[in-house]
């Protein structure tokens, strides 16, 4: 299998390097989005020897994504592993998730943190239990971690859904289109490391984001 790691990073200076070069090193091609970011970001990740792709601004995380995503498809990639930029996923993860798309036949392997969630904040932790919930119950299968940006996706599956979203709601937005595509989605348990930076997410309103989103989605079927 043909895989190529894409990587979104704003303001990712300080741990953009010792991750790319770590994916290289594992003998992945590596994509970087350069989303906007003030500081060094982009310089570090190419000298770490990734592809970087640049943003004037901060577009959010699901335009950045896109425009990876975009990139990988002009190519022959057979699928592709999404990462956070800020040195929470670890590459020696990347193993497992080819390896399960290859034992269940899986379209999108989703990364799983709450099989040993210590460390994870409270407010995260059940806003994550919350939404994993509701968003398994839309897409009809089980997805314990659905909020969780380290994942494998089939280009098969980039290619058959159309992608709308500009934020943190585009991996949900991802999991419930692939399933109304009738792609089928497994879980891998992944390390997650926790340091002393501020989480992107902010729960409140990216939750209501997120119901937002599933409440478009709801009334496009129902349409």
């Amino acid at each position: 299998m043909k895989v190529i790691v894409v990587i979104p990073a704003h303001n990712e200076a300080q741990t953009i390097g010792p991750l790319a070069e770590a994916v290289r090193a594992l003998g992945y091609d590596c994509i970087v989005i350069d989303d906007g970011s003030v500081d060094k970001t982009g310089e570090v990740a190419g000298q770490a020897r990734a592809v970087v792709l640049k943003t004037a601004v901060k577009s959010g995380k699901g335009n950045a994504l896109k425009m990876g995503f975009d990139h990988v498809l002009k190519g022959d990639y057979e699928a592709l592993i999404a990462m956070d930029g800020d040195g929470q996923h670890s590459p020696s993860d990347i193993a497992a998730f080819v390896a399960c798309c290859q034992d269940t036949n899986a379209d999108i392997v989703s990364g799983n943190r709450m099989f040993n969630p210590q460390g994870m904040p409270l407010v995260r932790l059940a806003t994550n239990y919350f939404m994993s919930w509701l968003i398994s119950l839309f897409c009809r299968q089980p997805i314990p971690d659905t909020q969780c940006g380290f994942r494998l996706i089939k280009t098969k599956v980039l290619r058959a859904i159309k992608l709308e979203s500009s934020d943190f709601e585009i991996e949900t937005e991802v999991l419930i289109k692939a399933s109304k595509k009738g792609f089928k989605i497994a879980s891998v348990g992944i390390q997650t490391i926790y340091r002393d930076e501020v989480s992107k997410i902010q729960p409140v309103r990216d939750t209501f984001r997120f119901i937002a989103y599933l409440w478009r989605e709801l009334r496009r079927k129902n349409d």
